[in-house]
């Protein structure tokens, strides 16, 4: 993976694993309600995956928000990120 992504990927990971700790769900939960495996949503949690738009949208499903808030999530990881540099 190209060192300009991981950021951004880690940041994703972040806020799927934030929101989904808030909202007492476990990684088998929003995999089950995300009609996606266990270990992709791990996978995401870990910044190891590149998601697509589709799955993004389906994890957002299942995390029970829809996509402009998981984005912001994302963007706000980002802004602390860049803020601790």
């Amino acid at each position: 993976m190209p060192a300009d992504q991981r950021p951004l990927l880690e940041a994703l990971g972040a806020a799927v694993r934030d929101l989904r700790v808030s909202r007492h769900l476990s990684q088998e939960d929003v995999a089950d309600l995300a009609g996606l495996h266990v270990t992709y949503i791990s996978g995401i949690e870990r910044g190891l995956r590149n998601v697509g738009f589709e799955n993004l949208h389906r994890v957002a499903h299942g995390l029970g928000v829809d996509l402009p808030t998981l984005t912001a999530a994302v963007e706000a990881r980002l802004n602390r990120h860049v803020d601790t540099r």
